[in-house]
């Protein structure tokens, strides 16, 4: 798999290294993301576990540990379908998760976004501009792993890595322990409606912040305040009496739950329709940069051609050659019609059987194109982990109901309306599979860029990573089903998972198909998507920099304990990279950040997947309690998280002056 004259890359002890971290961080993932409705990324742990273990083993490199981090973080990525597949058990449609079915669903849409993210790599990563924090970040970890650099500036930069790694775990683990506050969250009036204000105390969202940079971290900003300052205390008015703080909607008896039930079911739509609007014209910009990566992807194939080995090109155009990406993605198309052909049977699909699988397999292929990109930039903006993929698959699952309501129109029975329903989330299944690791592959492929990767070595451990999880989610899907349960499924008990995700976009599916979705909430986004698409132009154009438009929108429809200390953190990044460029050695301060804020990410990710396994080993989410609630935590949390904050900035400066 190597040759004499390169480094080891895909090797057996690699492949099979990753595939042992993708069952611990693919199980993890796959815990959080039915409990909390939140994923990590876990590429940075993957990087940091793969380099303790192959440092033991003689001639490990840098591209080897690279490839370890790309198979585990490319399954882990790929739990992200835990925010659909339940839906389907939450409807009653399926009572636990057939084994093959949804290892079929789970591994074509995987190998999909393996597929359409060959030619974004030439456009979004070689070609753009585009921070990628996690995979920047990822590649500073090897860097430092590997010595690159000089020994000195390792020595510091290892020490910076690891300063950030301790801090990240050290906050959560005395928060799972009840001695610091782990969240607050805020409900407040606002005029005559209700608004609040959720914050996650987590270091990591402000190591991403800190990568992100300030336009990103500004334009999530405005985001949250359309969202929290405007749109929900609009929305909650009417609902809240003129008696103090009581709400009197759908039954909701408390100001908090109206507020966050409005957020959960009416801004997040609003938010998803800005998403939307962003989405499209961040494909229109993308068009002519994909076209032109299909081009030089072509013009490789012919050089490689010409010169009889792909050693013959630069390293940089030693992709997965072109025809074989377009061969696989057309030829993918046939077990999709097979699989839908199945799911659908005895259904009302089946008297429209070929028009049916004619639109859905159109879809899967259009839509997988769209959903690529936009989520391939999204990723590159903001990073993985805090991209709303989640609202990605509203946008999927909305296309695929209006398909369906095309061709089968309302007034269907019951039964049969909750058939579409069933339809269109399998359909969405197979997208989201597109989404989520298209989402996670550009990352891995700018760290490879970074460290010296061959291209298609890395997509080739892309597409291994996609087999290990798919073969691994389900398994674990059916004993969580089993063991816990989902929330509003038959027979869920009282300690069955909320997979809010899955809950939502069913919601969603439910209301278009029959008749009930507001398409005035998902208008009003679109038309504050065009705004922001309008004001980040004019920026751009009169060089007074940029509000990127899907920025905005994640800020509107991603709660702000994913989203406030992401902001906090791009503000502090961009104050330190002031300092650091008046310095001696610009470059070498500013990279002590960057080491440092990658550290905050690392440690987050590791101490959520011990603490997961805990968790799911004694069925005990307080597992790590030595106390129980108290006022104190508050006080005591907000006390040591800022002096954490301070500390390590102070490190920072210390550290590169």
């Amino acid at each position: 798999m190597t040759t004499s004259a390169s480094p080891r890359e895909l090797t057996l002890r690699g492949i099979v290294l990753g595939a042992l971290l993708t069952v611990i961080f693919t199980a993890a993932n796959v815990y959080l993301g039915l409990r909390i409705g939140l994923t990590f990324a876990t590429s940075i742990p993957a990087a940091v576990i793969s380099m303790a273990v192959l440092r033991n083993f003689a001639g490990a490199s840098i591209q080897e540990n690279n490839i370890v981090q790309t198979i585990a973080s490319s399954a882990g990525t790929l739990s992200a379908i835990v925010f659909v597949l339940p839906a389907l058990v939450m409807i009653d449609w399926w009572s636990g998760f057939p084994y093959w079915q949804s290892v079929a669903v789970i591994a074509i849409g995987g190998v999909l976004g393996v597929m359409y993210s060959v030619p974004l790599r030439r456009a979004l990563v070689t070609g753009s501009d585009l921070p990628y924090p996690e995979g920047v970040a990822a590649a500073e970890v090897l860097k430092v792993g590997a010595g690159v650099g000089g020994a000195e500036e390792n020595r510091k930069g290892l020490a910076a890595v690891m300063l950030g790694t301790l801090l990240s775990a050290l906050y959560p683990l005395l928060a799972k322990m009840k001695l610091v506050v782990e969240a607050i969250d805020k409900t407040f009036r606002i005029g005559g409606g209700a608004s609040f204000a959720s914050v996650t105390f987590s270091l990591s969202l402000l190591g991403v912040g800190h990568l992100v940079g300030l336009a990103v971290g500004i334009a999530m900003l405005v985001g949250i305040v359309l969202s929290y300052g405007f749109i929900l205390p609009y929305l909650t008015a009417p609902e809240i009496n003129l008696d103090p703080a009581v709400a009197s909607w759908a039954g909701v008896v408390d100001i908090g739950d109206l507020a966050h039930t409005v957020f959960r079911t009416k801004v997040r739509l609003i938010g998803a329709g800005a998403i939307g609007v962003a989405a499209i014209w961040t494909l229109l910009k993308v068009i002519g940069p994909i076209a032109r990566g299909i081009a030089a992807a072509l013009a490789a194939t012919q050089a490689r051609k010409a010169a009889g080995s792909i050693e013959a090109l630069e390293l940089s155009e030693r992709d997965l050659p072109i025809g074989i990406v377009g061969g696989t993605i057309l030829a993918a198309m046939v077990p999709v019609a097979l699989l839908l052909a199945d799911f659908a049977a005895g259904g009302p699909i089946a008297g429209k059987l070929g028009l049916s699988l004619m639109a859905s397999v159109a879809f899967v292929l259009v839509a997988g194109i769209v959903i690529a990109s936009v989520c391939g930039y999204m990723a590159g903006l903001i990073g993985a982990s805090n991209s709303p993929i989640s609202g990605v698959g509203i946008l999927s699952s909305l296309g695929i109901a209006l398909v369906l309501l095309a061709l089968f129109g309302r007034g269907l029975g019951a039964d049969d309306t909750r058939a579409l329903v069933a339809f269109a989330l399998f359909v969405t299944a197979i997208v989201f599979g597109v989404a989520t690791i298209s989402n996670d592959n550009l990352q891995d492929l700018k760290t490879g860029q970074l460290v010296g990767a061959t291209p298609w070595r890395q997509q080739v451990a892309l597409i291994l990573g996609v087999g290990f999880g798919a073969v691994v989610i389900p398994p674990i899907l059916s004993l969580l089903n089993s063991t816990f349960g989902f929330q509003g499924a038959p027979g869920a008990g009282p300690d069955a998972l909320a997979a809010p995700q899955a809950a939502l976009i069913s919601t969603i599916v439910q209301g278009v198909l029959g008749g009930d979705l507001d398409w005035n909430l998902v208008g009003a986004g679109a038309l504050v998507g065009l705004i922001a698409v309008a004001i980040d132009e004019g920026l751009r154009k009169t060089g007074r920099g940029s509000l990127p438009p899907l920025a905005v929108g994640m800020g509107m429809y991603l709660p702000t304990d994913s989203t406030a200390l992401v902001v906090v953190g791009a503000v502090l990044g961009h104050v330190y990279n002031r300092w650091a460029a008046r310095q001696r050695d610009p470059g070498f301060a500013e990279r002590i950040g960057v080491l440092t804020a990658t550290g905050l990410i690392v440690g987050d990710g590791l101490f959520n997947v011990v603490y997961s396994f805990l968790v799911g080993a004694s069925n005990n989410p307080d597992v790590l309690a030595v106390v129980d609630e108290n006022g104190f935590s508050v006080p005591v949390g907000l006390a040591i998280f800022t002096a954490m904050v301070v500390w390590a900035y102070a490190r920072m400066r210390k550290a590169s002056a």
